[in-house]
């Protein structure tokens, strides 16, 4: 295999304007656990006044019954989609029942020794709601109930087609010069992806914020963390326990060769491994000693959705599509960041430095070079991972970048120096100082290690007794924020809307089943 190709310095082009950014979108997605009053995982049932979480566009749930999921439509600002996020968490808050809180971290606490007691989420009795608890029942039955209590943060971003068409101007392969706008656009967000890999040790150091795990999530596993205090494992210079292998990871996955060095080699190595049988899955079974489906499948991804990647491109599908035939049909229309843990400091999960860091990234690596990613490459590349995730806050952690070993602090100062002028770019597109503040922030986390949320998050556990203690104390604190904001007329008008909307496209769904829940998965099947 080819040894990784060096990448250039970065230097802006002095043709790239400001106009051509303020087509921008932003959509986040973030994730949040319902906890009792107790601090235990919530048992109740999804709020029936939140709508259905099978067909509400911005109020639905991930994995368990418990696991909220919150979505913004696509904004042209970031305060706008910090706002629109806003508004969901209060409207959610209105609507708990029992004193449930929202779980401000991204690892879960308080789970007891009985798994079954972590309820997958139940969308009715529409075949594709059973289908949907279905494929929440393998991936428990494939890696267990306790991972998919993780929550985080996913950030979607797009740019618009003049930045594009500009790009494609200025490029000096003929080849390139002659693909359709589609094609040249998905091939420039396959450009940014690999980059995006590359820096993922950049996003996991300056915004990780999950060091520490609470002992019960732990329960069975074997591992080499510490003790902090008293029911709270760390270890002491991690940043993002979350992203690591204690996170979502599946070894079945690492074997499927997928790449992202086209968009065709993309969708080939997805599609055959959603038709591709996995020994170990087939050996747990399809069906249980009853007859009743565990899991849709025994393949190495029992759908699309169950890869877990760090970055996805992404194509908003239309009636019928897969997200695969979507980006076959269409080509990529944003990207969707997820290596983004939960801020457990901001009442929303995220707040405007995150945000702004993540999109003059997101435009770094849209813009710089970006040779292939080759297997040699990206065992370099989960290398340096593994290294931030566990002990990237260290005096001695290092990155490894074109056969050299470099500090961090070296190398994340290297790559926010060339990030500002693109900080610069936006700042001026949107008349802001948002994105200038926001890499400040950054600058400070590399120059102080104890500014890194990571750092902040184990200095509060200690403070508040251990993971359940600081995790309680921020949920107040934000419960707190959310009964002071006050949604306008408009807004309340907006969700009671969209509740009872959902509630009867639900009810559509399960009329208008012809098919027995048999006949539809042994047609899946």
């Amino acid at each position: 295999m080819s040894q990784p190709e060096a990448i250039s310095p970065f230097e802006l082009p002095n043709w790239v304007d400001s106009a051509l950014l303020k087509g921008m979108l932003r959509g986040i997605e973030r994730e949040s656990l319902r906890m009792q009053s107790n601090g235990f995982l919530s048992q109740g049932d999804h709020p029936k006044t939140l709508g259905s979480a099978l067909t509400h566009p911005h109020i639905t749930t991930d994995y368990s019954e418990a696991l909220m999921e919150f979505i913004t439509p696509p904004k042209e600002t970031i305060p706008e989609a910090l706002n629109f996020l806003t508004d969901i968490h209060v409207v959610t808050h209105k609507n708990l029942e029992n004193n449930e809180k929202l779980w401000p971290l991204s690892m879960p606490c308080m789970l007891d020794d009985e798994e079954e007691n972590i309820r997958l989420a139940e969308y009715g009795t529409s075949n594709i709601g059973r289908f949907k608890t279905l494929y929440r029942h393998g991936l428990g039955v494939r890696y267990g109930r306790r991972m998919q209590t993780i929550s985080g943060v996913h950030y979607n971003v797009s740019f618009p087609d003049e930045l594009f068409e500009t790009l494609q101007q200025n490029e000096t392969d003929e080849k390139l010069q002659a693909l359709s706008l589609q094609d040249y656009r998905s091939h420039r967000y396959f450009g940014l992806i690999r980059n995006f890999i590359r820096l993922t040790p950049l996003v996991m150091f300056l915004v990780g914020a999950s060091p520490s795990v609470c002992r019960c999530f732990m329960t069975g596993r074997e591992h080499q963390l510490l003790p902090l205090i008293s029911g709270t494992l760390f270890l002491p210079h991690a940043t993002a326990l979350r992203m690591g292998r204690f996170g979502y990871q599946n070894s079945a996955q690492k074997e499927l060769g997928i790449h992202y060095n086209t968009l065709s080699g993309y969708l080939e190595g997805l599609q055959k491994a959603v038709r591709t049988p996995y020994k170990a899955f087939s050996l747990l079974g399809l069906n249980d000693a009853d007859g009743n489906p565990i899991q849709i499948n025994d393949h190495v991804l029992q759908i699309e959705n169950e890869y877990y990647s760090l970055v996805r491109p992404k194509q908003v599908p239309e009636a019928g599509e897969t997200p695969s035939e979507a980006l076959a049909n269409r080509g990529v229309g944003y990207v969707e960041l997820r290596a983004v843990d939960v801020n457990p400091y901001s009442p929303i999960g995220i707040n405007e430095d995150t945000a702004g860091f993540l999109e003059v990234l997101a435009l770094y690596c849209l813009l710089k070079d970006s040779p292939d990613l080759l297997d040699d490459e990206m065992e370099v590349v989960e290398r340096n991972q593994t290294e931030v995730v566990n002990r990237g806050r260290a005096p001695n952690a290092f990155i490894e970048e074109n056969g050299e070993s470099i500090f961090i602090e070296t190398w994340a100062e290297r790559y926010l120096s060339e990030m500002k002028p693109l900080a610069d770019l936006l700042n001026q597109a949107y008349a802001t100082d948002l994105y200038g503040n926001a890499l400040g922030v950054m600058q400070a986390r590399v120059e102080e290690v104890d500014h890194t949320l990571s750092s902040q998050v184990i200095e509060d556990t200690k403070k508040y007794n251990g993971t359940w203690g600081f995790g309680s104390h921020m949920a107040q604190l934000h419960e707190e924020t959310y009964d002071a904001h006050d949604l306008s007329d408009e807004t309340i008008a907006y969700f009671n809307e969209l509740t009872q909307r959902s509630l009867q496209q639900q009810e559509q769904l399960e009329q208008q089943c012809t098919q027995t829940f048999d006949e539809y998965l042994a047609a899946f099947r």
